[in-house]
């Protein structure tokens, strides 16, 4: 894991005047029944898009608390990541990005019975969000019923 010090310094002074927030209770299901028979979502906050969707807009203070939904039969070699931070290497993920989004090896984990089954859809976000209001307002509620609908049993948070 890396350290706070190989951030810039303007990134080490923004973090630490941020006003994070705690979320208390933490939110938190038990699985009510074994993983091998459970249907699993991806949620990435890496900014991941297909081509034929638009960008995360960056110019939005605070960030874009949009999600886009993607496939469960998506080739992971079409998404692109659209994150706004410079904060990391985006390097790693242009290469694979089941990095971020791991839809290969959730698939490898079906097929060997450790998963009941995948999603048809799984959820990118845009991390980043220094403003999370609108986020936990309006996209995570509209995010957990889309989940809901698809009878999702665990979603996996991949956060970037």
């Amino acid at each position: 894991m890396g350290s706070f010090d190989e951030f810039p310094l303007h990134y080490r002074t923004f973090l630490r005047a941020y006003p994070w927030r705690r979320i208390d209770p933490v939110p938190w299901t038990p699985l009510a029944k074994p993983l091998a028979e459970c249907r699993l979502a991806l949620v990435s906050s890496a900014g991941l898009v297909l081509p034929d969707q638009a960008p995360f807009d960056a110019s939005i203070r605070g960030g874009d608390p949009s999600f886009r939904r993607i496939p469960s039969d998506t080739d992971p070699t079409l998404l692109r990541d659209t994150h706004r931070s410079d904060a990391y290497d985006h390097a790693g993920i242009a290469r694979d990005a089941n990095l971020a989004l791991p839809l290969e090896r959730a698939r490898e984990l079906v097929a060997r019975g450790r998963i009941g089954s995948l999603a048809t859809r799984h959820l990118s976000f845009m991390g980043s969000i220094t403003a999370p209001g609108r986020l936990m307002r309006d996209s995570a509620p509209a995010a957990a019923a889309e989940l809901a609908a698809d009878a999702v049993d665990v979603a996996l948070l991949v956060p970037v």
